[in-house]
């Protein structure tokens, strides 16, 4: 946890939602990518995203400032960092940050949503914020997914894994590591309708398709036909409520094969729900995004895993922040 010893570290934090709409803007508009190997002025950028000319200047110039371009004789370019990660045609490019620019919406009603008790934007269904955000949303969450789903499949035992559930699976992404680590799993992804026909195009990108089935659903409502060896939640149990996730929990339980796992990828939050910082942090981005979204504890998860008979609980930090929680059916 940092210490804040001063007014200056204070203002700092107040201050710092402004280099953040500055970057978001930015990406938004597209000025990276239209610069993408050019050297360009500020007027020539703006007739290319329609925008006011001297306002444009103004923010291509502090952008520069902050070290995202550079400006020679009146015309910008990309710095080596901006090209690799903010140009939407590069390999690396940061495709989440569309996603962040949607919270900005949510976390601007954050002194709404502390009064109220949850969101205080209207309709926070996935299903209803429309084509953009959902592939947004995807899209942040495939390319954190990507980098760390490697790692998550080391750290599983896969040795009598072969049918594997992915409940609110998204792009597959995690799947995909699982199957990369075991070619012998097979993977069924449950999710809403709208991230379903996603899912479908990562898996075909990824040239996968034979190793995937795809089923249409609420986790919350319907049922999990069939029987399997794991049941992945990744990211999902901080989208529910303490009494939502104990019921899906034990309706996991119900659909595994005798010994087989649960395993939960999530923000894991000490007892006091002050560390780590992050999940603390994130913990309010599920209030201002959610109706009962919160950050759990080890304890609670643990509740929910003796309720419907999960054993052998163990919980295993990883490096990418989160934290995986394995039980096993008796």
């Amino acid at each position: 946890m940092r210490e804040i010893n001063s007014p200056e570290q204070i203002r700092e934090i107040a201050y710092a939602f402004q280099e953040s709409r500055i970057l978001l803007t930015a990406v938004e508009l597209k000025i990276f990518t239209y610069l993408d190997g050019h050297m360009k002025t500020s007027e020539e950028i703006s007739e290319s995203i329609l925008t006011d000319k001297r306002a444009t200047n103004r923010l291509m110039n502090a952008l520069c400032g902050m070290g995202l371009l550079r400006k020679v004789k009146g015309k910008f370019y990309n710095s080596e960092v901006a090209s690799k990660y903010l140009v939407e045609s590069k390999p690396e490019f940061m495709a989440g940050l569309f996603h962040t620019n949607h919270l900005w919406d949510n976390w601007s009603y954050l002194t709404e949503s502390v009064k109220k008790g949850n969101s205080a934007v209207s309709d926070q269904s996935s299903n209803n914020k429309g084509k953009d955000w959902t592939e947004s949303f995807i899209a942040a969450m495939h390319y954190r997914a990507v980098k760390q789903s490697k790692l998550l499949a080391m750290m599983i035992n896969l040795k009598n894994v072969n049918k594997v559930l992915d409940v609110g699976g998204g792009s597959g992404a995690f799947s995909m590591g699982l199957i990369n680590s075991k070619p012998e799993i097979h993977a069924t992804i449950f999710d809403l309708p709208n991230v379903i026909r996603l899912t479908k195009k990562y898996v075909e990108q990824a040239d996968l398709s034979d190793k995937f089935s795809f089923v249409e659903g609420n986790y919350l409502i319907d049922e999990f036909n069939g029987k399997y060896d794991l049941i992945l939640l990744s990211a999902v149990i901080h989208i529910n409520s303490y009494t939502e996730n104990k019921n899906l929990i034990n309706k996991c339980a119900e659909a595994l094969n005798p010994n087989g796992m649960i395993v939960i990828n999530d923000f894991i939050m000490n007892e006091d729900r002050t560390k780590p910082y992050h999940s603390a942090v994130f913990a309010l981005n599920m209030l201002v995004s959610t109706k009962h979204g919160d950050t759990y504890t080890e304890t609670e998860i643990r509740e929910w895993f003796t309720a419907a008979k999960i054993e052998k609980v163990e919980l295993k930090p990883t490096s990418f922040g989160t934290s995986l929680m394995i039980g096993y059916k008796k």
